[in-house]
């Protein structure tokens, strides 16, 4: 099919190179120019594994372009793919959204299937379908349908070509045929329902996910206090195929693009319609809680970060990805400077990111080892390989003083017994072997 995708972040990318990989001729659209010749010359502008290698290798149906009106006129099927970031009030912006369905309205000249992919608050698709007919410049009939994206950024390609499920919101027979025909070539269950139905399945499904997280934390948290151990209490609960193993590994919260988000999307959404989802601003409280949670470890073995020297491995919000929306890095580091105290930070791909937002202030290391060079206090915010498979003498040898807060849980506790070194992860017996 000729499909076009307006939007070329994860979400818009990911979908159009993936379906270029599954047969379909596919049109993607951005605004920058120079984001655009990148792309056609088969590079990602994201760093997301394995997507330039389905980029190289479907070229001869892939094609990048900012004539918007070009792409969509002709086209069978149009995704939207376009951010949908947070207000400062935590509903979600909508207006990239509203400004593509213009743009399709005017430029389509033929009948076709807009699918929104974007994630839209409940009763969007409605708002979609109504600016597009009342912007309509040609006799043709558009039929919108909410198709929300369930990939995770480090394995989008992974969770895009092998999806859990497909979900397709439709109001009509014809719109649900032409996305079984898009689909057809995926293995998995399609869940086909109204347009409302499948806006609120994305909204669930992420914020159920961000409630667990929250829920293991809460739970670490008070196993400090009490001396158990939240990888048992993990392991223990995870063999329940009710609770399952999945999103159960405590740490300092949850960040990225989708969660911190959609939760607060939600939350403002029921408040605007005077419902008041309380688990859900539960996690959102907590979690933003649990951010700080190793600078207040840090407070047991130094009264201030003033003058100290910190090694802080890992920016980005989890491994497998640059992105820093919602790291906790965002909130610790410019916490530790504004202390006076003396950062170094390592990451293996989230540095240059980091680096537009604090160009200076921070000492950016190329290596784990001159991170943690003559330091006094480690903090470990991202788990990365490297991180864990670092063999903890490094630490000792390394470090003025070998404290490490380790807010992913990367070692285990055995290991740092037999290191000298003072290890203090989350949930966990705090290891003083200096």
């Amino acid at each position: 099919m000729k499909i076009a995708v307006a939007g070329t972040g994860y979400v818009g990318l990911v979908t159009g190179v993936c379906m270029a990989d599954r047969g379909h001729f596919v049109t993607c659209v951005d605004i920058n120019e120079q984001k655009v010749a990148t792309m056609n010359a088969g590079k990602s502008p994201i760093f997301e594994p394995g997507i330039e290698e389905l980029m190289v290798r479907n070229m001869d149906r892939l094609h990048f372009t900012t004539e918007y009106n070009t792409a969509y006129k002709d086209a069978e099927v149009i995704f939207i793919g376009v951010g949908t970031p947070e207000k400062k009030d935590g509903s979600a912006n909508l207006s990239y959204v509203y400004e593509v369905a213009v743009q399709i309205a005017q430029s389509i000249e033929r009948s076709c299937v807009v699918v929104v992919k974007s994630t839209v608050p409940i009763g969007t698709n409605d708002k979609i379908e109504q600016l597009i007919r009342s912007n309509l410049k040609n006799d043709v009939t558009v039929h919108v349908v909410s198709n929300p994206e369930f990939l995770a950024q480090g394995s989008a390609v992974k969770d895009t070509l092998h999806a859990s499920r497909i979900v397709i919101g439709v109001e009509d027979s014809y719109a649900a045929e032409v996305l079984r025909e898009v689909y057809k070539s995926y293995e998995c269950p399609l869940v086909i329902t109204n347009r409302k139905s499948a806006e609120m399945i994305k909204y669930a499904s992420n914020d159920f996910l961000a409630l667990k997280i929250s829920f293991i934390n809460e739970i670490a948290n008070l196993c400090e206090v009490i001396g158990a151990n939240i990888e048992d209490v993990a392991i223990g609960m995870g063999y329940d195929s009710r609770i399952g193993n999945k999103f159960l590994n405590a740490g300092i919260g949850y960040g990225g693009s989708c969660f911190p988000k959609d939760t607060k999307a939600l939350h403002w959404l029921a408040s605007f319609h005077d419902y008041e989802l309380k688990t859900v601003k539960a996690a959102i409280d907590v979690n933003e809680n649990q951010k700080l949670k190793l600078i207040k470890k840090s407070r047991k073995y130094f009264d201030s970060l003033k003058g100290l020297d910190i090694a802080v491995l890992g920016l980005t919000f989890k491994p497998g990805t640059d992105d820093l929306r919602e790291a906790p890095t965002l909130v610790n580091i410019p916490f530790m400077l504004e202390e006076g105290a003396n950062v170094k930070a390592w990451d293996p791909v989230g540095v240059d990111n980091f680096k537009k937002l604090y160009p200076v202030g921070v000492n950016y290391c190329d290596s784990i080892f001159e991170t943690l060079r003559d330091t006094d206090i480690c903090f470990i915010f991202t788990e990365w390989d490297d991180v864990k498979k670092l063999n903890l003498t490094y630490y000792s040898d390394l470090m003025r003083t070998p404290i490490v807060l380790d807010g992913r849980n990367c070692y285990e506790l055995q290991k740092a017994r037999e290191t000298r070194i003072i290890y203090d992860s989350i949930g966990r017996e705090v290891i003083y072997n200096m």
